[in-house]
């Protein structure tokens, strides 16, 4: 996983999208259900990229993220992308191997 810092970090994982799936993860470092997701996600074995950011270090990350895809911010959140759009996402206890898997399953 690799973790993202800044708005451009963030065009370059939208960016790669368009060359397959992305996985990127909003992460809460003080929040024990983010903990959680954050686990669950580092825990999926899986081929596509994987990404995070930690929300209260890239705050304004976040917010370009909600406002690029017109998801509303939680955190956890998962979001999955295909050609540059978000196409999946989950968030707090929605982020289980399995739905992920789904997610894969059905998107990718």
């Amino acid at each position: 996983m690799k973790e993202i810092h800044t708005t451009d970090d963030w065009s370059d994982v939208k960016n790669a999208s368009k060359d397959g799936a992305v996985f990127l993860l909003k992460h809460s470092s003080t929040c024990p259900v983010s903990a959680a997701g954050f686990r669950e996600f580092e825990r999926f074995d899986t081929d596509i990229p994987k990404y995070f950011l930690t929300v209260q270090t890239a705050r304004p990350v976040s917010n370009d993220i909600e406002l690029n895809t017109g998801i509303r911010h939680e955190t956890p959140q998962l979001l999955l992308f295909v050609d540059g759009q978000a196409v999946w996402n989950a968030s707090h206890y929605g982020i289980t191997r399995s739905k992920i898997q789904s997610a894969v399953e059905t998107y990718v």
